[in-house]
């Protein structure tokens, strides 16, 4: 039989299938039941009434069907997608990463808004939290973005780039994950609230408290004196990168206060106002300038439920009290 012919006869056989299928539920389930169960398929489909009024924790990307648990995790959204993406696959071998960015119409986006004094922002670290760099590659006009690269071990490594189309004029980040060939010794992040970088001591205050606003702040000293000379970064005097650690999901955290004057300085606190989408515990990664060097410190913090935070303040109010009496 020839194929178009046996293709015809599978689906007469279907068609019956479903047919004789139809008469069956028909005979054994009642009109009532069935109609029920398109209702609750309707309504937890894609199209349905979930997928159109769900409530976005993320809030920047509310009706975007992005979760707020998965923000960053994605190489493609709203129609952009990271494309060509390409690294050495070894360590200790010289060579550039590099990647490109396509729009809804399937181009390469070659106009992009300044955020934090940059078109983009790319961010690398192994799956375990360890070798974070946060750098910018620099974008050529057919919209190929590049960088010179050498990774120093192996394992897993997420990429992160985090960016604002002009044409949208919201921000977005996007990522994948590389592979890097190599004996990977995986490292079990500890909660460390403080850490040394350079000679800086950087210390974490305030809870991190998931599903809400949490306010942080970084106090750097050196040789146990306030630092107050930390300098402008990228529009803002430090930069904090959150992630969920096992995913890696990409928290959006934003500086208090305005954007400081180049001249400026200042110091020891930095405020930061971070949201956990979930509880769990969280890389963080905190980018400071002084005499022109830049300077990473990395922290580990779990999240802490709102009772708990209401608990630890009401108990350091009656502290208070009983020392005024």
């Amino acid at each position: 039989m020839k194929a178009p012919a046996r293709l015809g006869l599978y689906g007469l056989i279907l068609v019956a299938v479903f047919v004789v299928s139809g008469f069956t539920a028909n005979a054994v389930i009642d009109e009532d039941t069935v109609q029920n169960w398109v209702d609750d398929a309707d309504h937890h489909s894609p199209e349905g009434h979930d997928a159109e009024g769900d409530d976005m924790s993320n809030g920047g990307h509310q009706g975007h069907g992005v979760d707020a648990a998965s923000v960053g995790l994605g190489v493609a959204q709203d129609g952009y997608q990271l494309t060509e993406v390409t690294a050495p696959g070894e360590t200790g071998t010289g060579g550039e990463l590099s990647l490109a960015v396509t729009g809804p119409d399937g181009d390469r986006v070659t106009e992009f808004e300044l955020d934090h004094e940059q078109e983009m922002h790319l961010i690398a670290v192994r799956a375990d939290g360890q070798h974070f760099r946060h750098v910018h590659p620099e974008r050529d006009e057919n919209g190929t973005w590049s960088i010179p690269w050498e990774w120093e071990e192996a394992g897993t490594y997420r990429i992160f780039a985090d960016f604002v189309p002009a044409e949208v004029g919201e921000g977005l980040t996007l990522s994948t994950t590389v592979q890097v060939a190599g004996i990977y010794d995986p490292v079990v992040a500890e909660p460390a609230s403080e850490t040394t970088v350079d000679g800086f001591d950087v210390a974490v205050e305030g809870d991190l408290v998931a599903g809400e606003a949490s306010e942080l702040t970084m106090t750097i000293t050196r040789d146990g004196e306030p630092v107050t000379e930390l300098e402008p970064y990228l529009g803002a005097f430090g930069h904090l990168v959150a992630l969920r650690e096992g995913d890696l999901a990409y928290l959006h955290v934003h500086p208090h206060g305005d954007a400081p004057e180049a001249s400026e300085i200042s110091g020891p606190e930095i405020v930061f106002e971070a949201t956990a989408p979930t509880e769990g515990r969280y890389l963080l990664f905190l980018d400071f300038q002084v005499d022109g060097n830049l300077h990473t410190a990395p922290l580990v913090v779990n999240t802490t439920s709102s009772t708990d935070s209401g608990d630890a303040g009401q108990a350091n109010n009656e502290e208070g009290e009983d020392h005024d009496h």
